[in-house]
């Protein structure tokens, strides 16, 4: 989406937004126009106002936390030379141009999730901590930048039924609807749970409207097995596979390919970014320590073999 005009601090369209208002509001228009300055995109704006909605609820504190006790201003920037003098670190508009700098260092930020290149910028203790605020940021930069569409924009189109970590069995030996459910059991549809295989094959019943036994796809049906015989099963069944992402349709990884390891990997796209890129969620994706959890990601269309489309009603 094209950077728009510059926002007005003291003339904001709306009082309050997603629970933040007044001051909040103001700082929250003031790391945009920093971002514009910069001629940062509406995601990376988005991605500052998140950044500081997780350190401050932008809130320009004069305080730190046990972590950072020198931490200070709307980004809580600590004071070690590289975020400026204590004025620098107090003034709104300073600290977010700096905070948006180190952004534009972040090679291939655009391509990472919100979450992930806030917190290569950050450095928090937890990557995932800033995720629960992106949908708030996405609220405010929409209504304080008066932008229509922001959501659908940033979040490349076409929401799936459930989008998140919506998994019902997390973490119990059983995996019962609900519970919890550890790697290595095996969940309600056959799989081994929290590999990505489990979660995907969770999202095509979630979108077929199937969230309880029986279920509309199942591995003793399918016999799907490892992510890199993904393929085959859906040939067997004379289902469509292509090289055009769609969302619903599964990314498939055959073995090796792009880091997926010897026996593949799954995910499922979540929507078509406006620069081209695909928006995937996943189990499993990442290296450990972070492995067999939840996550989101963008990649390149032709990173991975295969899209097999979702079968719908066939």
């Amino acid at each position: 989406m094209a950077n728009t005009p510059a926002v007005t601090p003291d003339d904001l369209p709306i009082p309050e937004v997603a629970g933040y208002s007044s001051t909040q509001l103001i700082n929250a228009a003031l790391i945009i126009n920093a971002g514009k300055a910069l001629k940062v995109s509406v995601k990376g704006q988005a991605i500052g106002v998140m950044a500081a909605m997780g350190e401050s609820s932008l809130r320009v504190l004069d305080r730190g936390d046990g972590a950072g006790p020198d931490s200070r201003g709307l980004f809580q920037q600590r004071d070690n030379g590289a975020w400026g003098s204590y004025e620098d670190r107090m003034d709104p508009t300073t600290s977010a141009t700096n905070f948006f700098k180190a952004l534009q260092k972040v090679d291939g930020w655009e391509s990472l999730s919100p979450t992930e290149a806030a917190h290569r910028v950050q450095r928090n203790a937890d990557p995932f901590h800033y995720e629960q605020y992106w949908a708030d940021a996405i609220d405010v930069v929409a209504a304080v930048a008066d932008i229509e569409g922001l959501e659908t924009c940033l979040s490349g189109g076409p929401q799936l039924a459930g989008v998140g970590d919506d998994l019902p069995w997390p973490n119990s030996p059983f995996c019962p609807i609900g519970g919890t459910c550890p790697p290595g059991a095996v969940s309600p549809l056959g799989m081994y749970n929290r590999e990505c295989t489990d979660f995907a094959l969770w999202r095509l019943n979630k979108m077929a409207g199937s969230t309880s036994d029986p279920w509309k796809f199942h591995n003793s049906d399918l016999a799907l097995g490892n992510a890199e015989t993904w393929i085959n099963a859906w040939h067997r069944q004379g289902w469509d596979t292509g090289q055009e992402p769609q969302v619903g349709a599964v990314a498939y990884y055959a073995a090796n390919v792009s880091g997926a390891g010897a026996v593949g990997h799954v995910a499922i796209v979540a929507g078509i970014n406006d620069d081209g890129t695909v928006a995937i969620e996943e189990y499993n994706g990442m290296a450990p320590p972070n492995d067999h959890q939840y996550s989101t990601r963008n990649i390149q269309p032709g990173e991975v073999s295969a899209y097999l489309y979702f079968p719908g009603d066939d």
